[in-house]
């Protein structure tokens, strides 16, 4: 039994979870030290801002930069710092029951919906491209994909099983399924920025 339950241990969702949190933990701490520098001088050169088209003063400035109240980054530092918890508490052998992941995965679809409408925001609104924002919108993208594809293939998420093994084949495709998404991205915010003349 104990060798039955150590093979099912989702390993590789838990080391993507690690990793990508601490990445988007990483740029969200950033983005905060950034926010703290503007408070203490407006016209402060933050080192995200590297032309009128790219940086972070204008997200960090506007109401879109603090939706609730209170900046942006400090709901990706509390929030990413639970799910490095989450991926090294698999590690050292947590299983979790199911209400659980789908609570996990309600949480990552929040933080896709907020994350495309921050995007949505900057392309069509704010007319900028913030390189810390964008390090989280790299990282969630692929995490809410990684555990919605697993929650679906291990049957967490209701579906029969023509879902689970369509999920199970698209969760082996995720990099490719995560690139894909780059690439709508990146002609969505040429179309409407002309990113690249203007860099």
């Amino acid at each position: 039994m104990p060798q039955t339950e150590r093979s099912q241990r989702p390993t590789g969702l838990a080391v993507f979870l690690i990793i990508a949190g601490i990445i988007a933990f990483a740029a969200a701490f950033a983005l905060t030290l950034d926010k703290i520098h503007l408070l203490e001088d407006s016209n402060a050169q933050l080192s995200c801002s590297f032309s009128v088209l790219i940086g972070c003063a204008t997200n960090l400035t506007s109401p879109q930069g603090a939706v609730l109240g209170f900046p942006n980054p400090l709901i990706g530092i509390a929030a990413w710092s639970v799910i490095i918890t989450i991926g090294m508490a698999i590690l050292a052998g947590t299983r979790f029951a199911r209400w659980f992941w789908v609570g996990l995965n309600l949480g990552m679809l929040a933080a896709v919906v907020f994350v495309i409408w921050l995007i949505g925001q900057s392309i069509f609104v704010l007319d900028v491209l913030c390189p810390w924002c964008m390090v989280t919108w790299a990282v969630t993208i692929p995490a809410f994909l990684a555990v919605t594809l697993y929650n679906f293939k291990e049957g967490n998420l209701p579906g029969g099983v023509f879902v689970r093994r369509m999920a199970g084949a698209a969760y082996s495709w995720m990099f490719v399924i995560t690139i894909v998404c780059y690439i709508v991205f990146f002609i969505v915010a040429q179309v409407n920025m002309d990113v690249l003349n203007r860099l």
